[in-house]
């Protein structure tokens, strides 16, 4: 599966902004030239966005008990009955918190997903399998309040890696149907080497403790994996490093082109995929019966 930048909310401007070619350049290397402006343009604008949004997301928020009132359906795609489908965890990055999900949220609970949860991580903490117990815990008292025995979550950047450590090492299996990742370093990262003095991450770079930790074997993973990785993302060095290479687990690599780190939780044609995916994930007895792993580029 490949997602293009075609249907980017802020592309329009981009293009009124920027001529179609650069000048005095290679009509290839013009071409890829203005496609990483146009991203770079784009994640400027989230950037901004964000920030406003920022204090919104600092609190958890608050949950109440029983189903939330369903939201309108457009009916732009089939829907699963309810009872079908898992509540959905969102699980943000380094030094974000659950605003950056505030479009991705929409979106779910516009196409029928009626439990949502977006869970907040301390910024103070400073160990990944810290961070990966705590999100046991909640997903234990998420499975107890709404009566499921699974869900599936939604990781951005750190968030993944926190989800998959949970799901390999932690037993997060039983419980979590799919984890989607967007744009999270699986094989760790090189950017901002100046960095390195906060423990986490230490814990993201190439041949880290942790990482290797993830490349053991995991036989019998019932968790589905779905890792998306953008060929213009900022923060991942090598691009690669986004996707997932594991002989044990069942895995889809789907490529998005022409969009940024922080677009990934946001851009539309992304929140589509990641509907498609959860709305026709297998159960776990499906699951069970189907082991090995798969990779689509």
């Amino acid at each position: 599966m490949k997602v293009t930048g075609a249907a980017l909310p802020f592309l329009p401007l981009c293009q009124r902004l920027l001529p179609d070619r650069l000048p005095g350049l290679p009509g290839k290397l013009a071409g890829v030239s203005l496609a990483l402006l146009k991203a770079t343009a784009l994640e400027i604008a989230i950037l901004a966005g964000h920030l406003l949004l920022y204090p919104s997301g600092i609190t958890q928020e608050r949950r109440s008990p029983g189903h939330p009132v369903p939201s309108p359906d457009d009916g732009a795609t089939p829907q699963l009955p309810t009872e079908a489908k898992p509540p959905v965890v969102l699980l943000h990055g380094f030094i974000d918190n659950r605003s950056v999900f505030v479009l991705l949220r929409r979106s779910l609970a516009q196409h029928g997903r009626q439990q949502i949860e977006s869970l907040n991580y301390s910024p103070l903490t400073c160990d990944i399998r810290t961070a990966a117990e705590l999100l046991g815990r909640h997903i234990e008292e998420i499975c107890e309040r709404t009566g499921r025995e699974q869900v599936d979550i939604v990781g951005h950047s750190l968030g993944g890696l926190i989800a998959r450590y949970y799901v390999q090492r932690l037993g997060g299996d039983l419980r979590v149907r799919t984890l989607v990742t967007l744009g999270t370093p699986h094989s760790g990262t090189n950017v901002v080497r100046l960095a390195n003095a906060h423990p986490i991450v230490r814990q993201m770079r190439p041949g880290s403790e942790l990482l290797e930790e993830l490349t053991r074997p995991a036989p019998g993973c019932r968790t589905h994996f779905v890792s998306y990785w953008s060929d213009l993302d900022h923060l991942m060095d090598p691009l690669e490093t986004a996707c997932i290479n594991h002989p044990d687990l069942s895995v889809q690599n789907v490529r998005v082109s022409g969009i940024g780190h922080l677009a990934l939780p946001v851009h539309p044609a992304v929140a589509t995929g990641i509907r498609e995916v959860l709305d026709t994930a297998r159960t776990a007895a499906e699951a069970e019966a189907r082991p090995g792993g798969l990779t689509v580029a």
